[in-house]
C-alpha cells in the first residue's frame, strides 16, 4: 500500500470519528493564523530597509520611529505564535483521540482482536501501534503538516520580494550584458534543491531504521510486561536469572536498532549542519551583486537577504525535517498497516474446509457431524447428531491427544477450521469459561461480576448473595473498590468469582473448557450445588477428561481422533478476508 493510500485511509479514519468537526475548526483556525503569521513577516521584512537607512544616515529620530513600529509587529506576531502553538499542541491532542478511538473501534469488534492476534506478525503488539505509535505519529504529522503549510506560505511570499528586487539583475560577459529576471529567486531553489536533493540520498535509509527500531521496542515493552504480569511464578521457579537474559536480548536489538539511527543521523548532520552554516553568508553573498551594482541601498541589502533567508529558509524545510520526517514515515507505515489489518480481517483462512455456523429456535444446541481440523489434530465428536435442550448438562469427554481446547474454541465460534455445522440459540447468551485462569477486568468488583454489563443493571443485595454463596462473603464488602482481583484471589478464588457472575447474571448457556478439573473437591462441590439449585434451568457443556465426570452431567460425549482422510490444505497464514 502505498504513502497516498495510507494517508488517504488514516485521513478518512480521523475525520470520520467523532472530533472531525472539532479538527476541521482547529485547521481553519490554524490556517487563518499561519496566513497572518506571513503578513506579519512581510511586514518585519519591509521594516528593514527603512530601519537600516535610517542608520546609515544616523537619522536618530526615524531610527526611534522605525524601533517604536518593529515593537508593534512583533507584538501582532508573538500573539500570533502563542496562538499556533497553542492550536498545535490541542490538533496534537484531537488528532490522537480520533485516531486512537477510530483504531479501538475497529480493534474490539466482535473476534476480531482474537482473529487479529493469530493472523500472524500484524497482530503483535497492538497496544503498541495504538499507543506509542499512534501518540508519536500524530504529534509528528501535526508539526510536520503546519510546518510545510507555513513554509509554502512564506516562500509564496519572500518570492515575490525577491523576484522585484532582482528583476533587472544583469551580468556581463565579454563586454555583452545578460539578464536574469528574479535572478535571487531562482537561486535560493537551486541552492535549496542541492540540500533536499542530498539529505535524501544521505538519509533516506532512515526509514526502514525507524521502523525497525519502533518493532524492537515493542517486544522489548512486551517482554517487561510479561513480567511484571507473571513475577510470582518466575519467583517460584527462580527463573529471574532467565528472564533477564530474554530482557538483554531484547535491549540488544533496541539499542543495535538505535546504533544504525545514529549513524544514519550522524551522516545526515554532514548535510544539514554544513548548509546551515553556508546560510549565514549565502544571503549576503547572492544579494552582494545587486548592492555593488548601486541597485539598491544598505537597506534595500538588508532588505533582500532577509527575503532571501525567509525564502530559502522556506525551501530548506526538508532538509530541515528529514529525519523527522523519516520517523513520520517509519510510524505511518506501521499504524496504516494495522489498521488496514484491522478494517480487511475478517476470520483467517487456514484450511479450505470450514465449519457452519448458524442460528436456530431457542432452547436447543445443535451439533451436527462435527470435525475440527488443526495443524497438529484431526478430531471429531462420535456422536454425529447431538442436540443439547435447555436445562441439560452434557459432558464431552476428549480421548488422549484430541484437542479439547480447539473443539471449545470451534463451538464458540473463534475455530472455524474443520466440517460440519453447530446451530446455536438465536438470541441467548452463551456464557463461555476457557481453560486456565478466568479473565478478571480491571475496575471495581463491581464492575468485574457485572462483566461484559453494565453493574447498575444488578442489585447490591444480588451480588452479595452470589459471594456469599460462592464461599466469597470477604469480598462482599469491597464491591465499590478497584483492586489488581487477578493478584489478590487465588486461582480458585478467581474461578469461584467467575462462577458468581455466572449466578448473578444467570446466562441460558454455559461452555466450559475442563472448569471443572481444576478446582479442589470442596469448591467443586460448591459449584456443582449451585448449578443444580440456583442454575438448574442453565444448559450446560463441559469439555474434560474421565476424571470429570459427574452425577450433575446427564449425557455423556466423545471427542475422538478422526477416522476420515481429511483433504485440507494449509493456506497462506498471512492470507485474511
Amino acid at each position: 500500500m502505498g504513502l497516498l493510500r495510507q494517508l488517504g485511509m488514516m485521513l478518512r479514519a480521523i475525520f470520520g470519528s467523532p472530533v472531525g468537526k472539532t479538527l476541521t475548526l482547529l485547521v481553519v483556525a490554524i490556517v487563518i493564523v499561519v496566513v497572518a503569521s506571513a503578513y506579519g513577516q512581510i511586514r518585519l521584512n519591509r521594516w528593514n530597509k527603512p530601519f537600516y537607512d535610517a542608520l546609515s544616515r544616523r537619522d536618530m529620530r526615524d531610527f526611534l520611529y522605525q524601533l517604536g513600529v518593529f515593537f508593534l509587529i512583533a507584538a501582532f506576531l508573538l500573539v500570533l505564535n502563542v496562538a499556533q502553538t497553542w492550536l498545535t499542541e490541542m490538533l496534537q491532542v484531537r488528532l490522537r483521540e480520533g485516531l486512537v478511538h477510530s483504531l479501538l473501534q475497529d480493534w474490539m469488534q466482535p473476534r476480531r482482536a482474537f482473529w487479529l492476534a493469530n493472523a500472524g506478525p500484524m497482530g503483535v503488539n497492538p497496544d503498541q501501534r495504538m499507543h506509542e505509535d499512534a501518540r508519536h505519529l500524530t504529534e509528528l504529522s501535526a508539526n510536520l503538516a503546519i510546518g510545510l503549510f507555513q513554509a509554502t506560505i512564506l516562500f509564496g511570499t519572500f518570492a515575490g520580494v525577491l523576484w522585484v528586487l532582482s528583476n533587472d539583475f544583469t551580468f556581463r560577459i565579454d563586454d555583452r550584458d545578460y539578464a536574469i529576471p528574479g535572478f535571487m529567486v531562482w537561486a535560493a531553489i537551486v541552492y535549496a534543491s542541492a540540500g533536499s536533493l542530498l539529505s535524501y540520498w544521505v538519509g533516506r535509509g532512515l526509514i526502514s531504521r525507524n521502523a525497525e527500531r519502533y518493532a524492537r521496542e515493542a517486544d522489548l515493552r512486551f517482554s517487561l510486561v510479561r513480567v511484571n504480569e507473571h513475577v510470582d511464578d518466575i519467583s517460584l521457579a527462580a527463573g529471574e536469572s532467565d528472564e533477564k537474559r530474554r530482557i538483554e536480548m531484547h535491549l540488544g536489538n533496541v539499542l543495535a536498532a538505535t546504533r544504525r539511527i545514529v549513524m544514519g543521523h550522524t551522516n545526515l548532520t554532514w548535510v544539514t549542519a554544513g548548509f546551515g552554516w553556508v546560510t549565514i553568508v549565502a544571503p549576503i553573498l547572492v544579494a552582494a551583486p545587486l548592492y555593488f551594482t548601486g541597485k539598491v541601498s544598505f537597506g534595500g541589502l538588508m532588505m533582500a537577504a532577509g527575503a532571501f533567508t525567509q525564502a530559502q529558509s522556506s525551501l530548506r524545510w526538508f532538509i530541515d525535517n528529514f529525519s523527522s520526517i523519516a520517523d513520520w514515515r517509519a510510524t505511518l507505515l506501521r499504524v496504516a498497516s494495522f489498521r488496514h489489518a484491522l478494517i480487511t480481517t475478517e476470520e483467517p483462512r487456514a484450511y479450505e474446509s470450514r465449519i457452519t455456523y448458524a442460528e436456530g429456535g431457542p432452547g436447543v444446541i445443535a451439533i451436527d457431524n462435527l470435525e475440527i481440523v488443526s495443524s497438529a489434530n484431526a478430531d471429531a465428536l462420535k456422536e454425529t447428531q447431538v442436540v443439547v435442550k435447555a436445562g441439560e448438562r452434557a459432558l464431552i469427554l476428549g480421548a488422549p491427544g484430541t484437542g479439547k481446547t480447539q473443539l471449545f474454541r470451534a463451538l464458540a465460534g473463534l475455530w472455524p477450521w474443520g466440517e460440519g455445522q453447530i446451530t446455536r440459540p438465536q438470541g441467548e447468551q452463551i456464557f463461555y469459561l476457557p481453560r486456565g485462569t478466568p479473565y478478571l477486568p480491571r475496575g471495581t468488583l463491581r464492575e468485574v461480576l457485572a462483566y461484559p454489563l453494565k453493574g447498575e443493571g444488578f442489585s447490591t443485595d444480588a451480588f452479595a448473595r452470589a459471594l456469599h454463596r460462592l464461599g466469597l462473603e470477604r469480598l462482599a464488602p469491597l464491591l465499590d473498590q478497584t483492586r489488581r482481583w487477578d493478584r489478590e484471589l487465588s486461582h480458585d478464588e478467581q474461578l469461584c468469582l467467575a462462577f458468581a457472575r455466572i449466578l448473578i447474571q444467570t446466562p441460558p448457556w454455559v461452555l466450559m473448557d475442563g472448569t471443572f478439573g481444576s478446582l479442589d473437591d470442596d469448591v467443586l462441590d460448591l459449584v456443582i450445588d449451585v448449578f443444580t439449585n440456583e442454575l438448574q434451568h442453565t444448559g450446560v457443556i463441559h469439555i474434560g477428561g474421565a476424571a470429570q465426570a459427574h452425577p450433575l452431567f446427564s449425557r455423556v460425549l466423545h471427542l475422538v481422533k478422526s477416522r476420515r482422510t481429511h483433504s485440507v490444505r494449509l493456506q497462506d497464514p498471512g492470507r485474511r478476508q
